[in-house]
Parts: C-alpha cells; sequence; structure tokens
C-alpha cells in the first residue's frame, strides 16, 4: 500500500511490469540506482526492497517529491528524493541502474511538444507524438550510467519503441526488450481513441495498448 497525495498519479500497470522485470536485476550493498520520474516512488522503494545500496529518486512535482518522501518513511527506506528536471539533479553522479517510467502518451491536439507545467496532465501527457521526455531520457541517462551500468524504460508501443532502441543504440548502449505486456487503454487512452485513430496512431476500434520494458547496457 502506497500514500498518495492528491495529484499524484498512482502507480499502473506499466510501473508493475517494470517493477517485475527489477526482479531479475543483481542488487547487493554497492548497488547505486536512480530513478527518474519516481511519482509516489514505487519503484524506488523496489530496489531499496531488494537490497539496492543507495537509492536516489527524481520528480519534478513537488507533490511528487512529498509522496515519495512519505512512502519511503512509512516503509523504512533509506532513499534520497531529489525535486528537479529528469538527470539535471545529479549530473556528474553514475549509477549502476537508471530506471524511468516517464509520461508517454501522444497529446494529440498539441502543435508542438510542450509538456504540462502544471497539474494531472503532466503525469502522462508528452506531446505530439508521446515522446518528448523519452526523447530527452534517451540522449540524458547514459551519461549518468556507471561503466557496465544498465537502464530499464518503461513505454507503450505507441510511442515508438525502435526510435527508443535506435537512440540508445546511437549513444552506445547494447539495446533489448526484456519484457512485454497488452494492457487494456485507461481512462486518458479512451477518451482520446478518435483522435488517435485519426492521426493514424492506433486503428479504428483499438482498445489495447502494448507496454514493453527497454534494456540498455552500457560497456563495462
Amino acid at each position: 500500500m502506497l500514500l498518495r497525495i492528491p495529484g499524484v498519479y498512482p502507480p499502473q500497470d506499466d510501473t508493475r511490469l517494470l517493477a517485475d522485470a527489477l526482479a531479475e536485476q543483481p542488487f547487493d550493498a554497492r548497488t547505486r540506482v536512480l530513478d527518474i520520474c519516481t511519482g509516489t516512488g514505487a519503484l524506488a522503494l523496489r530496489v531499496a526492497e531488494l537490497g539496492a545500496g543507495t537509492v536516489t529518486a527524481i520528480a519534478i512535482s513537488r507533490r511528487a517529491v512529498l509522496t515519495a518522501r512519505l512512502n519511503a518513511r512509512i516503509r523504512g527506506c533509506t532513499i534520497r528524493v531529489l525535486q528537479g528536471n529528469l538527470t539535471a539533479p545529479v549530473r556528474g553522479e553514475h549509477f549502476d541502474l537508471v530506471i524511468s517510467n516517464p509520461p508517454y502518451v501522444p497529446y494529440v491536439p498539441a502543435e508542438d511538444d510542450r509538456i504540462p507545467g502544471i497539474g494531472m496532465a503532466r503525469a502522462w501527457d508528452a506531446g505530439t507524438d508521446g515522446r518528448a521526455l523519452l526523447d530527452r531520457i534517451c540522449a540524458q541517462a547514459p551519461d549518468v550510467l556507471a561503466p557496465g551500468g544498465t537502464l530499464l524504460l518503461a513505454q507503450s508501443a505507441l510511442s515508438g519503441v525502435g526510435k527508443t532502441q535506435v537512440m540508445l543504440e546511437e549513444q552506445g548502449l547494447q539495446v533489448d526488450v526484456v519484457a512485454r505486456r497488452e494492457i487494456p487503454f485507461g481512462p486518458v487512452l479512451t477518451g482520446r481513441r478518435r483522435m488517435l485513430a485519426a492521426r493514424g496512431i492506433i486503428t479504428a476500434g483499438q482498445r489495447n495498448e502494448e507496454i514493453v520494458v527497454i534494456r540498455g547496457r552500457q560497456h563495462a
């Protein structure tokens, strides 16, 4: 059970899929983990409970930062929770594992890739093609990976899995997909079905999306 302050998005199927993938990772007292776009802190708590030595979580929302800190205190986990924009608060640091479940829902009426500055919508809206944050994470995450480190990134197949793979490979990472799950559309995508179909992002009548976890491994 997680505490959630109003305005903080609750963990969904993509969080659970990424949490399951974390169980396959090795953790010990020397493992340094970074969770980008932490939300309630669910994934940061997961790696702390799996035995990671140091865990850092980042969120841009003050409410999410407070929520993650409270959940860590309730669970008795030592987690450093920072407010900031993606990897900006930890530039110059390096981590053995970087995890992220960022916003990736296409905002169809958008004319550019500006994302909401306030409100719940910034927990899911990610520009015209859903990649406003994914592209930035692909560009920034390798810089904070330690030699031999791993990135685990959750996203919808609607937001271009192939592009994520190519971007990470261009950064020198070895890339593969380690988990997939088909899930029904949630309320946001259900409400945008007609617009998404009109733009060719989904097919007419489509009601499910595939969520994947992409792994990128830094050379040792």
